[in-house]
C-alpha cells in the first residue's frame, strides 16, 4: 500500500488500499465521511503523521513525497518538527497500537489521544490520554480541569509518562460521586 506525504498528511488514494487499512485497524479519516464504516469507505484516506510511521515501521504501507521514498528515519524527523515532545508521544501511541487499541488524535477532548478498544462508530473511546514526562509539573488544577473533562464526556482520564526506551506508565485517575 502506499501513501503520498503532502504537508503534514499523508494521503493513500487507491480506494482499496484505502478500505484495507481503514479495516485493519481503523488508520486515518477517510475524506469527506464523517463516522464511517469500514465497507463505506469509497474515497482516499488521510493519515496523520505519527499514524504514517507507525504503518511504514510495521511495514503496511510505504510513504513517498513526489518519487522519493520516505524512510522511516526521514519520517521520524518530519515528525519530530510536527509534534512537540514527539518521541514521547509516538512511544505512547505505540504502547496503545502495539497492545490492539485503536488511538486517534485526541485534540478536540484538549488531550493528546482517544482510545477505543474496538474503535470509532463501533463505541466511544473509553480513555483520553494526556503524555507527560517524568519532570513535568502537574498542578493540582490541571488533574482536576482533566478529570471534570473526562468525567463530563463520560472517559477516564490517563497520564501516560514514558520511561526509558520502550515502556510507559500509566496512571488513571477516576472520579465518583460519593
Amino acid at each position: 500500500m502506499k501513501g503520498e506525504l503532502i504537508e503534514n498528511r499523508i494521503i493513500v488514494w487507491s480506494i482499496e488500499d484505502s478500505r484495507k487499512l481503514f479495516s485493519i485497524g481503523y488508520y486515518g479519516k477517510p475524506i469527506g465521511i464523517p463516522k464511517p464504516k469500514p465497507d463505506e469507505i469509497n474515497v482516499p484516506l488521510i493519515l496523520d503523521l505519527i499514524e504514517g510511521l507507525y504503518l511504514l515501521e510495521i511495514k503496511k504501507i510505504s510513504i513517498h513525497k513526489s518519487e522519493h521514498k520516505v524512510t522511516i528515519e526521514e519520517m521520524t524527523e518530519i515528525c519530530k518538527k510536527e509534534y512537540h515532545d514527539f518521541d514521547k508521544k509516538y512511544l505512547v501511541y505505540k504502547n496503545f497500537r502495539d497492545k490492539g487499541y485503536i488511538i486517534n488524535p485526541g485534540i478536540k477532548f484538549g488531550c493528546d489521544f482517544a482510545v477505543y478498544e474496538k474503535g470509532p462508530g463501533i463505541d466511544h473511546a473509553p480513555y483520553l490520554i494526556q503524555v507527560y514526562s517524568r519532570n513535568d509539573p502537574i498542578t493540582s488544577t490541571g488533574i482536576v480541569l482533566a478529570g471534570r473533562l473526562a468525567t463530563t464526556v463520560k472517559k477516564q482520564f490517563i497520564l501516560a509518562i514514558p520511561k526509558g526506551r520502550g515502556s510507559v506508565d500509566f496512571l488513571a485517575l477516576d472520579w465518583w460521586k460519593a
